[in-house]
């Protein structure tokens, strides 16, 4: 991890830019849209019991329940749902029945990361340009396609790499979370007693009171701690101690002091809840607070399409997704990627999204279902961890995430009355993703069983070539298979057709494993198999990069040395046929047919040298 290497100070100003960059541009929209529903009637009462609302919000599924409780959950010192997965599915490891109902629910919830960074991206961009609406209603025109040209810029330099913008990321949001806190306290001085709103009885005498309401609008409070989910997933590459001094020492703080502000401005102006936050500005700051608001989203949305990169590679190295083109943006750091399916994918889903609701008061109706259901998700994961992997005792583990699943329930079910509203938007995103994840990871098992039943045994086959062997030529030959211990079908057209086997033979079978890094030196598994030739099972990490001719460099201390200009790859083409029988629906087999079809190539995905791979194609039925 980087934190044992980088300052303390450097690692929080980072974690600042990058981690709570989404959480703190929901000061845009999140108290316009619970004020501006109509259901919560304008009394002093009423704005102190919703602020306490807001305030608790914060501090009970941000400050308790990520940063103290979820972020102890690492795997390896990585966060993130697949992370948490992950860790969940080997603690029931021996209850398989339960751990694939846990698989199920994770990589659900890991399909609604998508759902959400469509969402995210939209809603913030578009309620920052709509600030201009506040300067002049004249620019209301401008608002939806000036929107659409920023997020246009944003994925369209995407493919150049985030190191060169990420290092104004920290820096420009810490100013974003200083005028954030000014604004709050330039309001919160005309009424100072607004202050009392922190103290939790107002919050519950406002649900007290007004249930049915409450209820309603916890729908639009949970908009303020959108972004949270970021707090775990980025924990790889922060640390747990940077994340936590920025939140409390910068990030609470700015946020509690800005909706307390905005909430002191809607006692003196109820009128202002068409856009309280801009209104708190006086009127020469307007045009420099939209700049600055649109730099945060961009922000905002920058590390959402980031993660969305990197859950994307993971959920291919889980074998849940079929290989794409990942591009390394850097030379240094093999964590910043670009995936260009996915990038684009992300802004015509975007553009529509923009397009389709039209306003940030819409697009708010569409948050949140995919938000809460990830929350659940996560705390339901979290049990299984503290229950089966730490064994805290039973009635501990309820009480620690019982409290939690309890909030989040209520916000998910607050949120399913926007279902009709917009909500429906992400849900067919995610639901979308995960038909296509679970598609490929079943029909990929479908295709493995096939080619096990078919396979003809290594050992055996070699035993028998070498009885009266080949003609043998110079160099190494190494042929990828997907089950170690069978023969490859390149192997069998190479001897069909070439006739000869090569001086040196290496089996070569990759294996994506459910921890985040597998360090060099376990890399290989290696079994002789006599007459030059090795199995060789490659074992990496889902956040590890698959490189194989780096991985065989290793194979020089037993015995066989891979020289790159006499070093042949072979690798099996394989033509998945759809068939009537026991696999899976028909058409989840013709989607999994195309999925197969369209799959990036395995050379580029391995970092086979392109000069050096022969490809030989075989149908399989499923």
């Amino acid at each position: 991890m980087q934190s044992s290497k980088s300052p303390l100070a450097a690692l929080t100003l980072a974690a600042i830019g990058v981690v709570y960059g989404d959480i703190g541009t929901s000061v845009l929209y999140s108290l316009k849209e619970v004020f501006g529903s109509g259901h919560v009637e304008f009394t002093t009462g009423n704005v102190y019991g919703i602020l306490s609302i807001f305030f608790w919000t914060l501090t009970v599924i941000v400050s308790l329940k990520y940063v103290v409780l979820v972020l102890r959950a690492d795997n390896n010192g990585e966060g993130g749902l697949i992370a948490m997965l992950a860790l969940a599915s080997q603690a029931v490891k021996d209850k398989p029945r339960l751990r694939s109902v846990l698989l199920a629910i994770g990589i659900f919830g890991t399909s609604l990361f998508y759902g959400d960074g469509v969402i995210t991206p939209a809603i913030s961009v578009l309620s920052a340009v709509e600030g201009l609406e506040v300067v002049s209603p004249r620019f209301a025109e401008w608002v939806i396609p000036l929107t659409l040209l920023i997020l246009f810029g944003l994925f369209a330099v995407q493919k150049n790499g985030t190191g060169g913008v990420g290092r104004y990321f920290g820096p420009i949001t810490v100013v974003w979370f200083g005028v954030l806190a000014v604004l709050g306290v330039g309001n919160i001085l005309r009424h100072p007693e607004i202050l009392q709103a922190i103290s939790p009885h107002h919050a519950i005498g406002f649900m007290w009171h007004h249930p049915g309401t409450t209820f309603i609008v916890l729908g639009a409070v949970v908009l303020c701690v959108t972004g949270a989910e970021a707090l775990y997933a980025d924990l790889g590459h922060f640390g747990k101690k940077p994340i936590r001094l920025a939140w409390f020492a910068v990030v609470m703080p700015s946020l509690t002091l800005n909706y307390f502000g905005q909430g002191a401005l809607l006692l003196d102006r109820p009128d202002a809840v068409k856009n309280p936050f801009f209104l708190m500005a006086p009127d020469w700051a307007l045009l420099p607070l939209v700049g600055l608001a649109t730099a945060a989203t961009v922000i905002a949305s920058q590390a959402l399409i980031t993660g969305a990169f990197s859950v994307t590679r993971q959920a291919m190295q889980l074998g849940y997704l079929p290989r794409m083109d990942v591009q390394h943006t850097s030379v240094r750091e093999t964590g910043q990627i670009y995936i260009p399916f996915v990038n684009w994918g992300l802004f015509v889903a975007i553009v529509l999204a923009v397009v389709l609701f039209r306003s940030s008061s819409n697009l708010a109706a569409a948050y949140g279902i995919a938000v809460t259901l990830d929350m659940l998700i996560t705390t339901t994961l979290t049990f299984f961890v503290i229950r089966y992997s730490w064994k805290y005792p039973l009635w501990l583990c309820v009480a620690a995430t019982g409290c939690f699943f309890l909030v989040d329930f209520a916000f998910f079910a607050s949120n399913m009355l926007k279902l009709l509203a917009g909500g429906w938007f992400p849900l067919m995103i995610g639901s979308f993703i995960f038909t296509l994840m679970m598609t490929w990871k079943k029909g990929r098992a479908i295709l493995n069983e096939k080619l096990r039943a078919d396979a003809i045994d290594l050992p055996s086959f070699l035993d028998a070539v070498f009885v009266n062997p080949p003609t043998r030529v110079e160099g190494t030959a190494v042929f990828l298979t997907a089950e170690p211990g069978a023969v490859p079908n390149a192997l069998l057209h190479n001897l069909k057709h070439n006739k000869v086997l090569h001086d040196h033979n290496l089996f070569v079978t990759v294996r994506s494993h459910e921890v985040p890094w597998i360090g060099g030196t376990k890399r290989l598994e290696v079994e002789p198999l006599g007459h030059n030739c090795w199995q060789v099972v490659v074992h990496y990490g889902f956040k590890n990069d698959f490189d194989v001719p780096r991985a065989l460099e290793h194979m020089r201390t037993r015995g066989c040395e891979i020289q790159p200009m006499t070093t042949s790859y072979f690798l099996s083409r394989d033509v998945v046929v759809p068939t009537i029988g026991s696999g899976m629906a028909p058409w989840r087999e013709k989607l999994f047919a195309q999925m197969h079809h369209n799959a990036g190539a395995a050379a580029d995905f391995l970092k086979l040298p392109n000069n050096a791979v022969v490809e030989l194609g075989s149908k399989i039925e499923i």
